[in-house]
């Protein structure tokens, strides 16, 4: 009978000392509260794993946009967003047939697709000119997670994609919309690479603009968040990382004078803020320099508030409108309690130079040009709110936008671990960049990998590429002919594609309070605390792919956000950066 009992006994305890190890061996800390960082967090913890997020600001949810209401495109165009607003139960209603398709307000007139094909028919001719060179070159691409698969499409990262549309010959207004477009989505066209240009043109090939603007996420994408905060059990806000520590044992993650150990990290931080984090070992000086020399598109949101709509009817619900005043790329909506918001996002050079400006000052600029247009929008007018990613610190721009050269450079190089660390954030996506669908992948791929790492998988490290092997390959593009004579016009002896070296980060100019810019015209948290910790609630994120767009050119840069997210096969959804993902 004692033996029996004793034998029992010591089962049980066999039994719990197994459970403890087996909990001891799944814990991770998360950093960063966007949305990839929370879906990270949420689909370790339903794994079994004791997660502890840790979350720099006081609030959560990331580059969650400040729209009342958010663009989502179908299952087709974003599939685990669709996943994720399904499991959630959250409220979304139909896109209106009228909203899915851009369009345009020029010279303060607006005009749908339709009405720009039969009153400006060289404007709207010139767009469809544009968009069918554009499908061409996003077929010369076959495999858009391997861009630079051959020496001609090596060639293409080193020319900016300005350069490229100075030899298209496109009329006034039409290159001051591309622009616009372009910058909306991505970054200013003269800081672009063609290649990256190319490659999610190449994503969205096929896309219509239809299924990037199926219906609308009531509430934007804080509701997303704050669904994935509810499942969460230990998030501590307010607790900037200043180092990680990898060890053969584990992980520290140091806060002010606290430390998290852990067996994993998810780093969901943008470059911006991981630069701002002490590596020990330190990164290899290719992580180093994608760090410090990555491009962010740059944008500046603005949410005007009026008692009424000031602009035409027709106009109401459009989902994007692209203007050719310096307004940037416009998002008109209804308010929740009535009223009328328009969403401004001034994005590229556009937002560089706005940085000189207060709020306040920008705000009223913005006014100045609306107003001209719109005789009612100062009597209307009843306040405002702003996002300004380009200057905050965390983020130093909206999403990721690769520049000239850095694709040969710094291609996926984010989506391998280092160690006991995985990388998640939309600036870790190959398809998705800038948009919520993108932030929400990658931070499904961070957590599978830490699983993988768990279970004793290795993962090759980055190859880097010689760079006399790179300059010789772009040479040798340089020197083809057939592809580069389709994009450019003229014989190979003529036209050569113009290698662009990448431009360095330069402060940009301080300029004095002026008019707001216009377009250029074209040229002629872990470990199981000791005491577990669930945070105070969070509080809600303002409410912009895609996208563009977390989030983008989405499917709101985009989305949206990239959010993100509306879509030619130039386009990338209107970026939500996970912001509106585009984190």
């Amino acid at each position: 009978m004692s033996v029996g009992w004793l034998r029992a006994c010591a089962l049980v305890l066999l039994g719990l000392f197994s459970v403890s190890a087996l909990a001891k061996d799944k814990t991770a800390i998360v950093i960063g509260g966007g949305l990839s960082g929370l879906t990270a967090a949420f689909e370790l913890q339903n794994k079994g794993w004791q997660v502890t997020l840790l979350e720099a600001k006081s609030s959560l949810g990331g580059r969650s946009g400040m729209a009342t209401s958010e663009w989502i495109g179908n299952d087709k165009a974003q599939p685990v967003l669709n996943k994720y607003v399904s499991n959630f139960k959250l409220s979304t209603t139909a896109a209106p047939e009228f909203v899915r398709t851009p369009g345009y307000l020029i010279d303060g007139e607006y005009f749908s697709a339709a009405d720009l094909a039969t009153k400006q028919p060289a404007t709207a001719e010139a767009l469809k000119r544009f968009d069918k060179t554009v499908d061409d070159l996003a077929r010369s691409i076959d495999d858009p997670q391997n861009p630079a698969a051959n020496n001609t499409l090596y060639a293409l990262d080193q020319i900016n994609v300005s350069s490229w549309l100075d030899k298209q010959n496109l009329p006034a207004t039409a290159r001051q919309l591309i622009n616009q477009q372009i910058r909306t989505r991505y970054d200013e066209p003269s800081r672009l690479s063609l290649l990256y240009f190319a490659q999610q043109s190449r994503v969205y090939r096929g896309v219509s603009d239809r299924d990037l603007r199926a219906s609308r996420l009531v509430g934007g994408s804080p509701v997303l968040a704050q669904a994935l905060v509810k499942q969460l059990k230990t998030i501590k806000t307010n607790s900037r990382v200043s180092s990680i520590t990898q060890d053969k044992d584990g992980v520290t993650v140091k806060v002010d004078s606290v430390s998290y150990q852990a067996d994993y990290v998810v780093l969901a931080v943008p470059l911006r803020a991981l630069n701002k984090i002490q590596m020990i070992p330190a990164l290899d000086a290719q992580h180093l320099a994608a760090i410090k020399g990555t491009n962010y598109g740059w944008r500046d949101q603005i949410m005007l508030k009026f008692k009424t709509p000031v602009w035409e009817s027709k106009a109401r619900m459009s989902g994007e409108i692209y203007s050719n005043t310096g307004l940037g790329m416009l998002w008109i909506e209804p308010a929740l309690k009535g009223g009328a918001n328009v969403v401004i996002n001034l994005s590229g050079d556009n937002a560089r130079v706005m940085q000189a400006f207060g709020d306040k000052q920008m705000v009223d600029q913005v006014l100045i040009r609306l107003h001209a247009f719109y005789p009612q929008a100062r009597g209307s007018f009843t306040g405002y709110e702003i996002r300004r990613y380009s200057t905050d610190p965390s983020t130093g721009g909206a999403y990721l936008a690769f520049g000239p050269g850095q694709i040969s450079k710094f291609w996926r190089l984010w989506e391998r671990p280092i160690q006991r660390v995985t990388f998640a954030g939309e600036h870790t996506d190959t398809l998705y960049p800038g948009t919520l669908e993108g932030a929400l992948r990658t931070g499904q791929r961070a957590a599978s990998q830490v699983e993988d790492l768990a279970a004793g998988k290795s993962f090759e490290p980055a190859k880097v590429v010689p760079a006399a092997a790179a300059a010789g390959a772009g040479a040798v593009a340089a020197k083809k002919g057939n592809f580069f004579s389709n994009l450019f016009g003229g014989s190979d002896d003529e036209k050569k594609p113009e290698l662009v070296k990448a431009p360095e980060p330069v402060a940009p100019p301080v300029p004095a309070p002026a008019p707001a810019p216009a377009v250029a015209p074209a040229p002629v948290e872990a470990p199981k605390p000791a005491t577990p910790v669930k945070t105070e609630p969070a509080k809600k994120a303002p409410a912009k792919p895609a996208a563009k767009t977390e989030a983008k050119k989405a499917p709101v840069k985009a989305p949206a956000k990239k959010t993100e997210p509306v879509k030619k096969p130039a386009a990338k959804p209107a970026a939500t950066p996970a912001m509106d993902a585009k984190a």
